[in-house]
């Protein structure tokens, strides 16, 4: 049955049979790149640039007591947001060096092509769509 069903994934597969041509893998590393510089610039400006944990401590504690729900629901949020952002930067690390070891698009569980269209998408893909939601439902 996985034969058949990767035989299916395969024939609408804009590949030629074999793994992905260099030139092909080099416009998604440019892309991955380009994402990394962006969300890094974005994490900077959300965080107001680099500041140290002492600066984040010291504002925390000028603030007064009638401030503490909303500077607790604002440390959620921000922690929130930094867990997202934080796995997306993995996530482009990740298929940075799939790219590197020339299994990028690639399904990393079940091993079929990744259609161009999540590729293009999502460069930062790992999973075919099939795999990915059984990923999202066991980690849910």
């Amino acid at each position: 049955m996985r034969g058949a069903q990767a035989e299916r994934n395969m024939a609408s597969v804009d590949f030629t049979g074999g793994l992905m041509d260099a030139v092909t893998a080099q416009k998604y590393k440019h892309r991955l790149v380009l994402e990394r510089q962006a969300l890094l610039a974005q994490m900077d400006a959300q965080h107001g640039g680099r500041i140290g944990r002492v600066e984040v401590a010291s504002e925390s504690l000028d603030k007064s007591e009638d401030d503490n729900a909303q500077i607790q629901t604002g440390r959620d949020v921000a922690f929130a947001i930094n867990e997202h952002e934080t796995a997306a930067l993995n996530a482009i690390a990740a298929s940075l060096q799939r790219i590197k070891e020339g299994v990028y698009g690639l399904c990393l569980t079940c091993g079929t092509h990744i259609p161009i269209p999540r590729l293009d998408a999502a460069p930062h893909t790992q999973r075919c769509v099939a795999c990915q939601t059984r990923f999202e439902q066991q980690t849910a």
